[in-house]
C-alpha cells in the first residue's frame, strides 16, 4: 500500500467502561447494520452477531493458551474501550480498488493478562489477541468455536492433514452436517444462507505463527492449527519429512499482536467487492515500491514448451531458441514477463547452473532488449539451501522467482515465506508462490509478493472444471491473489474433455477462458497456452493481453455463488466486463445496465459464446457496438460459458 491516512477519531463511543462479571456490551458497525452482543463474563467469553436484525452466528470458547496459562476466556473482561476509526488505504498492488475507505468501530477488551482487539465493520467482524509478555513464549494452542444459525450451506476444501497444497476440489453440504463429521478444512470457508446471506471465514496478518484450519467438533466450527516442527529431513529435491513436532503451535515473542480472525457478513455481490483482508493486513514496509510491476506472464510448462508453426525452424526444448521465441511473443503482445519453469536448470538442486543450451545470460539480455522480464522457477528446498540466490539473480538481471512445493502451513513455513519475500525485496525481485497456502496478508506488507497458488487451477487439466472454478471468486479470490494460470485456447466442454501436454485442453468455452482474466484476481497473471495457439487466435490474444492485472474499481453486476458471476472493472479510462457460468443450465441470459459509465459515447468490443458453443466450446463471436451509460446489453452464456468485453 502506498498511503494510509488516519483521520481523527469520529466519536468515542465509550472511553473506558469497567465491566462486572457476566456483564454484556454491544458494539455497532458504523452504519448500525451489524450488532455484536458481547458476553464478557468469566469462563464465558464470546459474542453473537446480528445483521439487519437477524442473528447470523455466535462465536464462543475464545481462548489463547500461552506457557500453560489461558489468556482470555477464563477471566472476566476488566474493561472495554470503543472508538470509531476511518482510514484511507491505497494498495501498491490493487486487486479490487486503488483506493479503499475503511471505516470500523474498534473495541479493545482488557483481560489484564492480554487484550482482545475487535473491529466491527459494516460487512465484517474481526478480532485478534494482543499480548505484552517479556521474552519468548510458547503458544500451546488457540481456540474458538463458530456456531452459524441453522440453514447454512458450507463450501469448503476438505483436507486429510495440515500438509496440503490447498488444491482440493470444493465440497458442499449442510453446515450442521459438516460440523458433526469432525472433518478438517482449509481457509477460507464460505457459508451460504437464506436470502443470499454469505459468511466468509478467514484470517489476515499471519506473522510468526501457523496458518489456521477449521474443524467440526459437534458444537460448531472450531480452530485447528498445526504443531511447530522441531526437526525435519529433506525428502527428494523439493520436500521434507518432519521428524519431530512440538506440543506447542508457536515459539514467539511475548509482546506482539496475533493474526486477525474474521467473518465477512454480506451477500454474493458484497463478497466480490469486499476488501476486508486488505483492511486487516499490515502496511507496507518498503519505502520504494516503484520497481514493483504487476503484469502478465507467458508460461511454457502448461503447453509443453513446444512451439510450432511456419515461423519455427528450431528444435524446441529447454534451450535459448525456444525461450527467445516466447520473449518475441511476449514483446509482440505487450506481455511483461516470461517464465522459465521446471527444466531450465541442469539440476533442480542447483539454482545457479542452467542447461548449457539455455545460454541464460544471453536470454536475460535479449528479454531486456525487448522489454520482457525473466522469472525463474525453483523448488522451495533449493531456495532454503541457497539463500544467496536472490543477490545473484539480481546481478544477472532476473525479474522474479516462482517458488514451488512448500505444502506446509506451520510456523516455520510461514516464516520461510516472509524470509523469502523480504530477501527478494532487498534485491528488487518479484515473488510468486506455488504449492502454497492461501493469502495471509504478507503480500501487503511486502507488495513484491504478487501471487499465491493455493487453488485448483488450469494446470490440473481436465480436473479443472467450471463447476469448481465458479466458486473461486466467492471463496479463494475473496481473500487475495490466486495464480490460476488461465488462457487455454483448446477449449472443450467438460464432459467431452481431451488434452494433455503439449496439446493441453481447457474445460469451458473460449469466452469462458477469456473472461477469467477479468473475473479472477492476481498481481501476476499467466498466459498458459502456446504462443502458436495465440498467433492463430490473434483477436483473442490481443484482448487477453490488454486486460490489466490491477484495478481502480470492481463492481459485481450479476452473481449467484457457484452458478454465475458478471463483473465490471475499470483501470484508467477503460472498463472491462467478464462473466462466467457453470453447466447446470444450457443457457443463461442477463440484461446488464451500463450505468457505471461516464458521459459520452463508448465503443464496446466483446467476445461471446457462439450459438454452438454448448457443443463446440471453441465457438465464439466477436461483437462491436456503440454504448452509453443509458445502454443495456444482453449477455448470453451457454453452459460452462462466458462473456468478455472492453469498453473504451
Amino acid at each position: 500500500m502506498k498511503i494510509i491516512i488516519r483521520t481523527v477519531w469520529l466519536m468515542a463511543l465509550a472511553l473506558l467502561v469497567p465491566m462486572a462479571a457476566n456483564a454484556d456490551e454491544k458494539i455497532f458497525s458504523p452504519d448500525k447494520s451489524i450488532v455484536v452482543d458481547l458476553c464478557t463474563g468469566k469462563g464465558n467469553f464470546g459474542w453473537s452477531v446480528t445483521k439487519n436484525g437477524k442473528k447470523v452466528y455466535t462465536i464462543n470458547d475464545i481462548r489463547l493458551i500461552v506457557d500453560g496459562k489461558t489468556l482470555a476466556g477464563d477471566a472476566a473482561v476488566k474493561s472495554v474501550k470503543q472508538k470509531s476509526v476511518s482510514e484511507t488505504i491505497k494498495p501498491v498492488v490493487p486487486l479490487k480498488f486503488s483506493t479503499i475507505e475503511s471505516k470500523y468501530t474498534e473495541a479493545v477488551l482488557n483481560f489484564g493478562s492480554c487484550k482482545v482487539e475487535m473491529r466491527v465493520m459494516d460487512n465484517a467482524v474481526a478480532y485478534r489477541f494482543v499480548t505484552n509478555m517479556k521474552g519468548e513464549v510458547l503458544v500451546d494452542n488457540e481456540h474458538f468455536t463458530i456456531v452459524p444459525e441453522s440453514g447454512f450451506t458450507a463450501h469448503y476444501q476438505q483436507c486429510r492433514s495440515f500438509n496440503t497444497a490447498f488444491e482440493e476440489r470444493y465440497q458442499h453440504g449442510e453446515a450442521d452436517k459438516w460440523i458433526m463429521e469432525n472433518r478438517l478444512a482449509t481457509l477460507p470457508m464460505l457459508l451460504s444462507g437464506e436470502q443470499d446471506t454469505q459468511l466468509l471465514i478467514g484470517e489476515s496478518d499471519v506473522d510468526d505463527y501457523p496458518r489456521l484450519f477449521l474443524k467440526g467438533n459437534r458444537k460448531g466450527i472450531s480452530a485447528a492449527l498445526p504443531g511447530a516442527p522441531i526437526s525435519w529431513e529433506p525428502w527428494g529435491d523439493r520436500g521434507e519429512i518432519i521428524t519431530e513436532e512440538g506440543y506447542y503451535i508457536a515459539k514467539t515473542q511475548g509482546k506482539r499482536t496475533f493474526p486477525w480472525r474474521f467473518v465477512v457478513i454480506t451477500d454474493s455481490k458484497g463478497i466480490i467487492e469486499q476488501t476486508v483482508p486488505v483492511q486487516l493486513a499490515r502496511r507496507p514496509v518498503l519505502e520504494d515500491t516503484s520497481w514493483i510491476k504487476p503484469g502478465q506472464v507467458s508460461w511454457e510448462w502448461w503447453n509443453g514448451a513446444i512451439p510450432y508453426g511456419p515461423e519455427v525452424t528450431f528444435r524446441a526444448g529447454n534451450n535459448y531458441d525456444t525461450y527467445a521465441y516466447f520473449v518475441d511473443f511476449a514483446a509482440k503482445y505487450g506481455v511483461e514477463y516470461i517464465l522459465l519453469d521446471e527444466g531450465w536448470a541442469k539440476d533442480t538442486r542447483d539454482p545457479y547452473t542452467a542447461k548449457p543450451d539455455m545460454h541464460l545470460d544471453k536470454l536475460i539480455a535479449y528479454g531486456k532488449s525487448k522489454g520482457v522480464g525473466i522469472i525463474i522457477w525453483l523448488p522451495w528446498l533449493t531456495v532454503e539451501q541457497h539463500f544467496d540466490l536472490f543477490e545473484k539473480y539480481a546481478e544477472w538481471g532476473v525479474a522474479g522467482v516462482k517458488i514451488d512445493f512448500m505444502e506446509h502451513s506451520d510456523q516455520w513455513m510461514v516464516n520461510f515465506y516472509k524470509r523469502v519475500v523480504k530477501e527478494a525485496a532487498k534485491h528488487k525481485l518479484l515473488v510468486d508462490m506455488h504449492g502454497s497456502f492461501t493469502p495471509m496478508g504478507l503480500e501487503y506488507e511486502y507488495p513484491n509478493f504478487l501471487s499465491y497458488e493455493g487453488v485448483l487451477g488450469l494446470e490440473q487439466m481436465g480436473g479443472c472444471r467450471p463447476e469448481n472454478t465458479l466458486y473461486l471468486p466467492f471463496i479463494r479470490n475473496a481473500v487475495g491473489a490466486a495464480d490460476f494460470t488461465p488462457g487455454g485456447m483448446n477449449n472443450r466442454q467438460p464432459d467431452n474433455y481431451t488434452g494433455s501436454r503439449p496439446n493441453s485442453g481447457a474445460a469451458g468455452t473460449r469466452a469462458f477462458q477469456m473472461a477469467l482474466y477479468v473475473v479472477l484476481e492476481s498481481g501476476i497473471q499467466m498466459l498458459a497456452d502456446n504462443p502458436a495457439e495465440y498467433y492463430k487466435n490473434d483477436d483473442c490474444a490481443r484482448y487477453i493481453a490488454s486486460v490489466p492485472t490491477t484495478w481502480d474499481e470492481t463492481r459485481a453486476l450479476e452473481t449467484e455463488v457457484g452458478k454465475y458471476i458478471i463483473v465490471a472493472k475499470h483501470k484508467g479510462d477503460k472498463w472491462f466486463i467478464g462473466g462466467i457460468c457453470e453447466g447446470e443450465q444450457r443457457e443463461r441470459v442477463f440484461n446488464v445496465k451500463l450505468d457505471f459509465l461516464g458521459d459520452g459515447e463508448y465503443k464496446l468490443t466483446g467476445f461471446k459464446d457462439g450459438i454452438n458453443a454448448d457443443i463446440q466450446a471453441m465457438h465464439y463471436n466477436k461483437v462491436e457496438k456503440k454504448v452509453t451509460k443509458n445502454s443495456t446489453i444482453e449477455i448470453k452464456m451457454v453452459k460452462n460459458g462466458g462473456f468478455a468485453a472492453v469498453i473504451e
